[in-house]
C-alpha cells in the first residue's frame, strides 16, 4: 500500500485553491455549509481542508475550526487566509495525515472530508479516523465521486451547462483522479459508514449524479 506524500501537493496549491473557487464547486461547499445549519457555538473540522475556503464559510459562527491536511503547502495558504479574515484564534490548519488525525477523540460537533476519502490507499480506515473524532451526536459529512464519474460523462456534464474552459478543466482533473483511485456507490459508503460506528446516513446527488454527498451521525 503506498503512502500519500503530502509534497506532491505542495506543488498544487494554486490550483486547488482555483478548483475550489469554481462555481460548481463554490455551489457544492455551499450545499455542505446549508445541509450542516448553523455552525454557532461548534467545534468544526475539515479533514482534507486545502486551502481552508469551506471552513473560511462558518467562521463568523464556530467557537473552534480545525483545518488537517497533508499538505504543508495547503497548510500555510489556509492559515494565511484565516489570518487575513482575523480569525487566527479560532480556526487554525495544522499537516496531518486523514489515516492518522492528530484531533482529539469525541471532539467535533462538525466534520467534513470533501475529496479526500476516493484519494487515500485505505478509505476505509480514513472514515474509520472520521467517527473517532466525532462528537457521539456528532455530524459527518462527504464529499465523494459516484461511480458514474469519468472523463466523458465529466466532458457532457460541463458542455451542457455551458462551462468555461478553465471550469472544465478542473472538473476533467477531477473525474481523470476519479478513475484511477476510488468511485464508491451509495451502498458501499453505506456498508463503510456503518463499519465505522456512523448511522442514519442520507446521501445528496451532484453535479446531475455524477458526485456525491453523504451525511451520517
Amino acid at each position: 500500500m503506498r503512502k500519500m506524500d503530502g509534497q506532491e501537493f505542495d506543488e498544487l496549491v494554486d490550483f486547488f485553491d482555483g478548483m475550489v473557487r469554481t462555481n460548481w464547486l463554490s455551489e457544492i461547499h455551499r450545499k455542505l455549509k446549508e445541509e450542516s445549519g448553523s455552525w454557532a457555538n461548534k467545534a468544526v473540522a475539515d479533514i482534507g481542508c486545502g486551502t481552508g475556503r469551506l471552513l473560511l464559510r462558518g467562521i463568523s459562527e464556530a467557537n473552534e475550526l480545525a483545518g488537517v491536511d497533508l499538505s504543508a503547502g495547503m497548510v500555510q495558504r489556509a492559515n494565511g487566509l484565516f489570518q487575513a479574515e482575523g480569525v487566527s484564534e479560532t480556526a487554525k490548519a495544522i499537516v496531518g495525515d486523514a489515516m492518522d488525525l492528530p484531533l482529539a477523540r469525541d471532539h467535533y460537533d462538525l466534520v467534513f472530508s470533501t475529496c479526500v476519502l476516493f484519494l487515500l490507499p485505505d478509505p476505509q480506515q480514513g472514515i474509520k479516523e472520521l467517527s473517532r473524532i466525532l462528537k457521539p451526536k456528532g455530524t459527518l459529512f462527504l464529499l465523494n465521486p459516484a461511480p458514474e464519474m469519468d472523463q466523458k460523462s465529466a466532458e457532457a456534464y460541463a458542455n451542457k451547462h455551458n462551462f468555461s474552459e478553465l471550469e472544465t478543466v478542473y472538473l476533467l482533473k477531477w473525474a481523470t483522479v476519479s478513475e484511477r483511485r476510488h468511485r464508491k456507490s451509495k451502498q458501499q459508503l453505506n456498508e463503510m459508514l456503518f463499519t465505522a460506528g456512523i448511522g442514519e446516513v442520507v446521501h445528496f446527488s451532484v453535479l446531475d449524479g455524477l458526485g456525491l454527498i453523504s451525511r451520517g451521525e
